[in-house]
């Protein structure tokens, strides 16, 4: 029996999320029933809360606060969006497909909307940003920190400094990359930062929180309310004065999400992120070595996923299904990368044995869909055949032009 015959009993996500969780989230979703209104469910959610805080190593603890809502992190977006803005002006910055997404929630509930747009994959430009502030009063300046689109990691430290220069707020999308990437919220003059639980921190789906600044959660009450559910202020309101949430909680999620945190804390912020890092540069290497080419510079990407471009002879669709077939689960390109890249995340439940079991796979997945497709259009001998050249030298990564 070879070390990948037990693999194959289960799905392996290589995916930024969801992801396979540990066995002890397992356990942790099956605890006994309580009562969201008693006191079991309110130390619950202020360790949760703690462990948040810890997680993002927040020295001025008392400085910050942190509440959790029943929802994605699209929910915890829309409630920064709809919450913090008030009738001042916000301006979105956007390389990808969640910056367009923050863009389109704010235009619902913000009518003053600016919106600076690059390319997906393209780099913001700092002085561009820093003229447009300069120029515009501009309240709150809200950005991505990792763009799962492409992969990018967007700059924290610059664009939070660029924000408290023209006196605006900076807050962060910080979905696929808190458990993942150094966040220093005050450092970088991030106000408010959203998480989802079911990507870096490896729990389960359904849950997010915001962490944001005690001052300014204290001045939410100075908006009127624009949502009733995603409303900051009633979360913030609740929890401080209740050790509540305002709405009914998934609580078998709330048992896994502490689950997770702890698991996060017992090992280590530090050594969590080093040991993802080193997973993601075990997949960059392997892959390289089946010259394949990456969509963005290596200098810019994310610590949790890849983004590869689909050799011209293969078609991405068959090259996932294919996968699927042994168990693996990779993404597609979306929007105007459709049908040009696939993404391989590294996060979650992912052993060394999984990682050389997806590299072994996806060379011979590979090599099969180039071999049928020249088969198709004219007969090859089978020297012709090896499509796939095993190089250990490093293919030149293009910035992606769209």
């Amino acid at each position: 029996m070879s070390e990948y015959d037990l693999i194959l009993d289960k799905y392996l996500l290589f995916t930024p999320g969801p992801v396979n969780v540990a066995e002890s989230l397992r356990s942790a979703i099956c605890k006994e029933d309580i009562c969201h209104r008693e006191t079991d469910f309110d130390a619950l959610l202020l360790a949760i809360e703690d462990k948040i805080i810890s997680l993002l190593q927040i020295k001025k603890r008392a400085r910050y606060r942190a509440v959790v809502i029943t929802g994605s992190g699209t929910a915890a977006n829309e409630a920064i969006l709809s919450s913090v803005v008030g009738d001042g002006s916000i301006l979105i910055l956007s390389n990808g497909e969640f910056g367009g997404r923050l863009h389109k929630t704010s235009l619902i509930h913000n009518k003053r909307t600016h919106l600076i747009e690059l390319p997906w994959g393209t780099p913001f430009d700092p002085l561009q940003i820093e003229t447009y502030l300069n120029s515009h009063k501009i309240d709150v300046v809200a950005m991505v920190h990792h763009e799962t689109c492409t992969g990018m990691l967007n700059p924290l430290a610059r664009i939070g400094a660029l924000a408290k220069a023209s006196g605006a707020l900076f807050v962060v999308d910080g979905v696929s990359s808190v458990g993942a990437e150094v966040i220093d919220m005050e450092a970088c003059n991030i106000a408010f930062l959203s998480s989802s639980s079911s990507k870096a921190l490896g729990s389960y789906p359904g849950l997010s929180f915001v962490v944001g600044r005690t001052k300014q959660f204290e001045r939410l009450g100075r908006h009127d309310a624009k949502t009733t559910y995603l409303n900051l202020a009633t979360f913030y309101a609740f929890l401080t004065n209740h050790n509540q949430t305002p709405n009914t909680p998934a609580v078998p999620l709330f048992f896994a999400l502490d689950q997770a945190l702890r698991n996060v804390l017992r090992e280590g912020v530090l050594k969590r992120y080093a040991r993802i890092k080193a997973r993601a540069g075990l997949l960059r290497v392997g892959m390289r070595r089946l010259n394949l080419d990456f969509l963005i510079d290596e200098a810019d990407m994310c610590s949790v996923l890849t983004t590869v471009r689909v050799p011209a002879t293969v078609d991405v669709a068959a090259l996932r299904a294919r996968l699927r077939e042994k168990s693996i689960i990779i993404y597609e390109g979306k929007g105007c990368l459709a049908g040009k890249v696939f993404q391989v995340g590294n996060i979650g439940e992912l052993s060394d044995a999984d990682i050389r079991f997806f590299l072994a796979t996806l060379k011979d997945v590979l090599l099969a869909l180039q071999t049928e497709a020249s088969d198709r259009v004219a007969p090859v001998t089978r020297k012709n055949q090896r499509l796939i050249v095993l190089s250990e030298s490093k293919p030149k990564h293009a910035r992606v032009a769209l």
